[in-house]
This record gives structure tokens, sequence and C-alpha cells, in this order.
């Protein structure tokens, strides 16, 4: 990919964090690779051309999109025509689960009732997208979860059964909370048995875990969670043999007519650097992240005796670790309020989505915790840029927060009164 003629650019420094901090919520999202930085910069200048332009200027945007497009289909083994860049990955499920249900109805014209089916551990986007399809007339159903987070075989095979045709079926690879991974082969097969079209949310998966693209027919991507900008994503749309849509804007027919708006260049080029980082560093990186991962389980296990790792047992992803708290050791507190005495750790209780709630995640619910273990459970993710001194630092930073709310929790002595 060739950028405008630029003077040559400062050094980019590695993403800064607070004093003292710790980023521990590379889940939630993940920093800016420099290179990325780097790369993106010139199109916010010189490369200020719109892709769809004609002219010289157009032409070098257009270059920069389609190189970038063909980075990212590599990252998941697709040919850069089935790549269709969004604004994220809640607009790449938005399109997958709408625009297939949509065009199978009309398609159709109402011959027969249509399903939409997913599981009850999915992202919001999706659960909301599929709760919106059933306001149109759609059948739906959340497939349940084992205590593991895997999806029930039995009830999936009930919901694809039902009296309504499975239109769509929506089965994330990894999950944002947990990072369990489902068997997307085993579930696609069956899904597409019926004739349905079997999407899957690959935001938290790729570029970290082996993905059987031969699988989907549609798939979901976030730059942003791979160290790229935000606001940008795509959809893989499956060529051959070709999965149908319905576009949800209308406009001047960009990306093959299925996501119309002017093409963000420098977000572009952005999200194609850092697809290729990942591929590049795949095997290494995910080996690191698990070793600092089971550091940060040895630490936080020795410390809190009867810590519950959640999910353990069942394919996962390297980087995160959820797990749930005894309740002596908050002094019956929550996790919110343990992250609340320790400001210099980055961690979070669950989804971002969900941030500030207050409710318990509905995802730990499904799996079968009770909404207090849910409400004392934390989340913590690794990255790129995390170091094995830090996670020591976190462990101790954490084991101190506890200690601060098990001592606000405890009655008076008889001294101190």
């Amino acid at each position: 990919m060739t950028a405008p003629h630029e003077p040559s650019l400062p050094a980019v420094a590695e993403p800064e964090q607070p004093s003292g901090g710790i980023y521990l919520d590379y889940m939630a999202t993940t920093p800016c690779d420099p290179a990325v930085v780097e790369a993106m910069l010139p199109w916010f200048g010189a490369g200020f051309g719109n892709a769809s332009s004609q002219h010289e200027w157009g032409r070098q945007a257009r270059d920069a999109v389609e190189g970038a497009r063909a980075e990212v289909a590599a990252l998941i083994g697709a040919e850069p025509r089935e790549i269709i860049f969004t604004s994220g990955a809640t607009e790449a499920n938005n399109l997958a689960i709408k625009g297939g249900a949509r065009y199978r109805l009309h398609k159709e014209g109402g011959a027969h009732p249509l399903a939409v089916v997913t599981q009850a551990t999915e992202h919001k986007c999706v659960l909301e997208s599929v709760r919106s399809l059933g306001a149109e007339g759609f059948t739906t159903c959340q497939v349940g979860v084992d205590l593991k987070g895997l999806v029930l075989e039995g009830e999936f095979a009930k919901a694809l059964a039902g009296e309504a045709r499975p239109a769509v079926v929506s089965i994330m690879a990894a999950n944002n909370e947990t990072g369990v991974l489902q068997n997307i082969k085993a579930l696609s097969a069956q899904a597409r048995d019926q004739g349905a079209l079997f999407h899957s949310d690959l935001a938290q998966a790729a570029g970290k875990v082996d993905i059987p693209l031969e699988s989907l027919d549609l798939a979901s991507l976030s730059a942003h969670k791979l160290y790229g900008p935000k606001g940008i994503g795509a959809l893989y749309v499956r060529r051959r043999p070709r999965a149908r849509l319905e576009g949800l804007f209308s406009g001047g027919g960009q990306e093959r007519g299925l996501r119309s708006g002017t093409l963000p260049v420098p977000l572009i080029v952005g999200f194609g650097v850092a697809a290729r980082l990942m591929l590049e560093r795949k095997r290494a990186e995910s080996q690191r992240l698990a070793c600092l991962r089971q550091q940060l389980w040895d630490g936080l296990s020795a410390l809190w005796p009867g810590l519950r790792w959640t999910g353990h047992g069942a394919p996962m992803l390297p980087q995160v670790l959820n797990a749930c708290l005894p309740a002596q050791v908050l002094g019956g507190h929550s996790t919110e309020a343990l992250l609340a005495t320790v400001p210099l750790v980055g961690a979070s209780t669950g989804s971002a989505c969900q941030a500030g709630s207050g409710a318990p995640s509905y995802v730990l619910c499904a799996m079968g915790l009770t909404p207090g273990d849910a409400q004392r459970s934390l989340r913590l993710s690794v990255g790129r840029f995390t170091r094995e001194a830090e996670i020591d630092q976190a462990v101790g930073l954490l084991a101190q927060g506890a200690a601060q709310l098990r001592a606000a929790s405890s009655p008076p002595t008889a001294q101190q009164e």
C-alpha cells in the first residue's frame, strides 16, 4: 500500500498509560499500535482524497483502501472482494443479521414463517438486532449455554427444527466477557443443513485463534479489538455460494451496494496495518499472552483461595481471565467497588457496553452464576503492551484494594470505639 508523498514522520512512542497505571482491559479495546498510527497520519493530510473520485487524489485513496482490504481479508483467509467496510462490528452485526433475514423474507414473499436464532451470551448488539426482527414478525430464539458457556446442543437443534424455518443463525466465535470459544464448525453445519445463513461475530477472535472460514457465510470484524483505530470494522460476505443481504443504508452504493457512504480512508488504512501485524505476530503473541494470563491466575488464586475461573475447561482465548471472587474477600462489596479503590488498574466487571449499569452480567447469569457471584466477578485481559512486571504489580494493588474494602466493612473494635 503506497502512501502519498509526505515528509518523514517522527517516531511514534509506545502508547502512554496514566503514571503508574496498568491496563488490563484489552477485551474492551486495545491501544493503536504505533505502526498503525504512523501509517494513518498521511491520509489525514496529503492523502485526503475521496476513494470514489476518478482523479489522481481519488485514485491514491482508492489504492490505499484496496490494499487495506486485501490485508483485512488475509487476516481471516478471505478474498478481498468478500470484505465490506463498516463503522465497526456493531454495524456489521446489524447488517448481517437484519440484512440476511430481510433478504430471505422478501425473496420468499412471506410464504412461511422465518426464524432468527442466536445464543443467550451474545454481545448486546446481536441480541438487540434479533429482538428488533421479532418486532417485524420473525420468530426469534436465544439458545441457552452450559456452565462453561458452551451452546447447549439439544436446545440448538430444537431451535433449528421449529415450525419457523431458520433464516439467519448468529453465534459469536469468542465471548467478549469470558473468552470462551464456541464449536463454530459443528454449529454451522447444523444451521446450514436447515437452510440458514450462518453468521459469527469475530470481533474478539480474529487474529487470535484460527478461523474456520469455510463454515461461515457472514462474519463481523472490529479494528479497535486488534490494535487498530476505533470507528472502522468490516463484514465478511461469502462470495461462493453467495450470501445475499439487503443493505441498511440508502446512498451512493459504495461497498457493492451493501454499505453506502464515503469511505474513511485513514481508518481503513489503519485497519489494514493492524490486520497485517496481527497475522504476522499471531502465534508468538498468543503464546506470550497465555503465559501472562497464567501468571495473573497464579498470583490471584494464591492470594485468594476459592477464586473461581469462569468458563475454565472450555476452549478459550489466551488473553482473558474472568474470575469470581469469594464473598469474604470483598467484605460484602462488589468488584465495581474493588476497582474504584484501585484506579491505577484498568480492568472491568464485564462488557464495556454494560459498564456503570450496576446490573449483574447477563452473560455470567446465563452461565449459571447467581447475581451475587456475577457482581463479584472480575474480567482481566492482557495484550501486546502488557509486561510481566505489571502482572505482579496489579495483583498487589488488587490485594490492597480488597483489604481496604474488608477494613471498611469490619465493625469497629472496642479500642476504636
